[in-house]
């Protein structure tokens, strides 16, 4: 099959973006023919955007350029858009884009794109977010049998930017078929642009179980404490940083009246040694009081004469998945407080390199993690075609993961200031009750974590995106 691959940003560095490699390696793996178009960031120093050969040969793949820097090749002189407003690079928030500027996005795509089809010939098309690419390519391509993935972010720009989402939503519901991450984003999909559920197939996101496993991890103390993601508000870094400070007492025995509550008694009297390790990019002013955060956190560990509260921040900046899979080894202890996702595939990774997980309860999360309400989900035989499995996890109490309740939010990624002290208060009780656990326990649960991840392999999801392929060729 001729597979011809969209997305509207970088092909990398992203969830999406780690997405489409994966789907591209497991594609050319099961025989199909791919080409890709995406947008990508262009400058004067490194020249043009390329992938591996190893996931897609240059003269396989078309590009939009953006933001050149003496270059001819440029399409548009602005940064990249990306689907957050904080991405690991430079970028151009969608609602801050004039008319003219996002009819110049159209006519840029517009010209890749029918290029490519017409060179190409693809047998189907599979793009990526429910937004403006993947509706003028629905317009631009309507005979051609065509695929979308919701990665969730275009659903928070759909409430973001409006005007735009009402505008393309009559193409976004011509699509043939729409992969959602999970039956939580099933049901938004649904609401949102009123696509009718036999249209869209649940297939989840994956993680490379060669690269990350478990290969067994040092004893604590300290306690390796690992964080990955960008360095944004929306995914909760400030919270995290701030939840840790609470830590960095040098007189331990302050940790209870830090984090008090009717459970306080039950918290350690002290904590080991401990340090916590920042993964991922960033941009921006958010990105800035990220870091400066952190630099907060190393200064109030150096306080005192304790060595054993010295350098407990190290700021790794972005890493390769292979970096990356490494400090997954060495971590006892993971921790995502978001306040938006999708399915983030890297609580996969981090649970298949043996690392106990702490949260926050989102509904997309918590339905492949466990302790999700079965209210929020409808029960879809378009989960998996080969058998009658479910993406659903049981609901189950163990010692890898930790869900955190999260008040109502303010926006779609951003709470009430009124409640960002409690959340605080919150996160410390869980990561000193997880890090006593962990003294207890220190063996990772295997059985439980196999349980958890095992629907979650890219080959496994390939399978249920290759029967989403055929199912749509059905409808030409």
């Amino acid at each position: 099959m001729k597979i011809l691959h969209i997305i509207s940003q970088a092909p990398d560095f992203t969830g999406s973006g780690k997405y489409i490699q994966a789907i591209l390696k497991c594609s050319a793996q099961n025989g199909h023919d791919n080409f890709l178009v995406a947008g990508v960031q262009s400058n004067g120093v490194s020249g043009d955007f390329s992938l591996s050969s190893k996931i897609i040969p240059y003269e396989k793949t078309m590009f939009v350029r953006f933001n050149g820097i003496g270059l001819k090749v440029v399409d548009l002189g602005y940064p990249l858009p990306g689907m957050s407003d904080v991405m690991p690079y430079k970028s151009t928030i969608f609602s801050t884009l004039t008319p003219s500027q996002i009819n110049d996005y159209e006519e840029a795509f517009s010209r890749v794109i029918k290029k490519a089809a017409n060179e190409f010939k693809p047998d189907i098309i599979h793009s990526h977010h429910l937004w403006i690419v993947s509706a003028l390519t629905r317009e631009l391509l309507p005979d051609i049998p065509m695929v979308t993935t919701c990665h969730g972010t275009c659903l928070r720009q759909f409430a973001f930017c409006e005007d735009i989402g009402r505008r393309i939503s009559p193409a976004i519901k011509k699509i043939n078929k729409i992969m959602a991450l999970s039956n939580y984003q099933k049901q938004q999909i649904m609401q949102i642009h009123n696509i009718p559920s036999e249209k869209i197939y649940v297939v989840g996101g994956g993680y490379d179980e060669k690269l990350f496993c478990f290969a067994g991890k040092p004893l604590p103390p300290p306690v390796e404490i690992l964080y990955a993601g960008k360095l944004s508000h929306s995914k909760g870094v400030p919270w995290l940083l701030k939840s840790m400070k609470k830590l960095s007492n040098q007189n331990y025995l302050r940790v209870k009246d830090s984090c008090s509550s009717s459970n306080n008694k039950n918290l350690p009297s002290f904590l080991p040694k401990w340090h916590l390790h920042l993964a991922g990019g960033g941009s921006g002013l958010e990105k800035d009081e990220c870091l400066e955060l952190a630099n907060e956190l190393e200064s109030a560990s150096k306080v005192g004469s304790n060595s054993d509260v010295r350098n407990r921040v190290t700021v790794h900046g972005a890493l390769s998945h292979e970096e990356l899979a490494a400090l997954m080894k060495k971590a006892h202890l993971f921790i995502l407080p978001s306040f938006f996702e999708g399915l983030p595939l890297v609580l996969m990774e981090a649970l298949a390199c043996g690392c106990r997980i702490i949260t926050t309860s989102l509904p997309g999360t918590c339905e492949v993690l466990g302790s999700c309400d079965s209210a929020l989900l409808e029960s879809s035989d378009a989960v998996f075609s080969e058998n009658s499995d479910s993406l659903i996890s049981e609901n189950s109490n163990n010692n890898m993961v930790t869900l955190v309740e999260l008040p109502e939010l303010e926006t779609v990624d951003k709470p009430y200031s009124r409640d960002l002290e409690e959340l605080e208060t919150r996160l410390c009780e869980h990561i000193i009750n997880s890090i006593k656990d962990l003294l207890k326990n220190p063996e990772s649960n295997q059985k439980e974590i196999e349980r958890l991840t095992q629907n979650y392999t890219w080959s496994s999801v390939f399978k249920r995106i290759e029967n989403t392929y055929h199912k749509a060729n059905t409808l030409i």
